[in-house]
């Protein structure tokens, strides 16, 4: 790994890998290889499972759908970085270069954030008012609920690469993950970074925040709807179709939060801790949403049957 020292606003960065294993990083290539193998396959079937399947064209596979393109996204933003460590021994990557690699990180983790609020929205109207699902839920409100995660991201985020070029950095530009992170960058800028670590926070308020904020309130709303209807094997049912969402967001949020909670409030902590919640924020989430979904829903299940069985039958003629 290069010391780069520069004050220029032009610097190089370097990726820390797994520290204390450098000698060991061809062989944690292949368990890192593997999971993103499975992470975007998985992703891909799912897409082409809710494109191919009639039954699944409902807006709740819809949405699904849109979580899958938005891991399939974020595999593919982090993917370069950390297989050119491990295979290459690369660790060097440009200001332009990182600066976008952090723009597609943040934006497609604040649309997921936005996905699953609009699932959970879905399963309110589903529960709570199941004779107006189909005149809410109908296609123009998915494509309005889909545009607005997309639309919310990426103009929140979009100051955020313009606030890092007006730095200058100095120093050693040692990142603490193996991709580039806007809180990461911004402690090694030179100069005072109030603003810009003050409207980050403000992000993380007006997006995950406000998002977990509602996903709580509409599960605490679909829990009261539930017992009020009395405990019937429907109701219960009902219920259960929640499960899938409710693993899909402990996923997505447990790491997120961890990770922020490590940047923000601790000072001395483990460099291969926060390796570790780095990689499990950004690859854990693609990886386990699928499985979880092949393992949960009946339908996803059906379709996959269906499409094996049918695979295995023309092959057998």
């Amino acid at each position: 790994m290069s010391d780069v020292n520069t004050t220029s606003n032009w610097p190089t960065f370097s990726f820390i890998g797994i520290p204390g294993l450098e000698a060991a990083h061809m062989w944690i290539s292949i368990p890192f290889c593997l999971l993103y193998l499975v992470a975007l396959g998985g992703n891909f079937l799912l897409l082409l499972l809710v494109r191919a399947e009639q039954n699944l064209h409902e807006p709740q596979f819809y949405f699904l759908a849109m979580l899958a393109l938005t891991d399939l996204g974020l595999s593919l933003s982090t993917m370069p970085s950390v297989l050119a460590i491990f295979w290459f021994d690369v660790h060097d990557v440009g200001l332009d270069a990182c600066l976008t690699q952090m723009f597609f990180i943040h934006t497609l983790s604040s649309v997921e954030s936005g996905v699953l609020v609009a699932m959970a929205f879905d399963r309110l109207v589903a529960i709570c008012a199941p004779l107006t699902y189909t005149r809410i839920l109908n296609h123009q409100t998915v494509l309005c609920l889909s545009g607005a995660a997309l639309i919310r991201g990426a103009t929140l985020l979009a100051p955020l690469p313009f606030f890092l070029r007006t730095f200058p950095f100095c120093g050693a530009n040692i990142l603490s993950h193996s991709y580039c992170y806007y809180p990461d960058m911004l402690n090694l800028a030179c100069g005072d970074v109030t603003f810009s670590s003050v409207y980050g926070l403000v992000c993380v308020l007006c997006t995950f925040a406000v998002d977990v904020i509602f996903i709580l309130v509409s599960y605490m709303k679909i829990l009261g709807t539930v017992m009020k209807l009395g405990i019937q094997d429907r109701n219960w049912k009902s219920l259960q179709t929640c499960v899938c969402h409710l693993c899909t967001v402990l996923v997505f949020y447990l790491p997120l939060i961890s990770l922020a909670v490590l940047h923000r409030y601790t000072q001395e902590t483990s460099p291969i801790l926060y390796t570790t919640m780095s990689n499990a924020y950004l690859l854990m989430t693609p990886l386990l949403n699928p499985l979880v979904y092949s393992l949960k829903s009946r339908q996803i299940q059906a379709a996959l049957r269906k499409r094996f069985v049918v695979q295995r039958v023309v092959a057998g003629e």
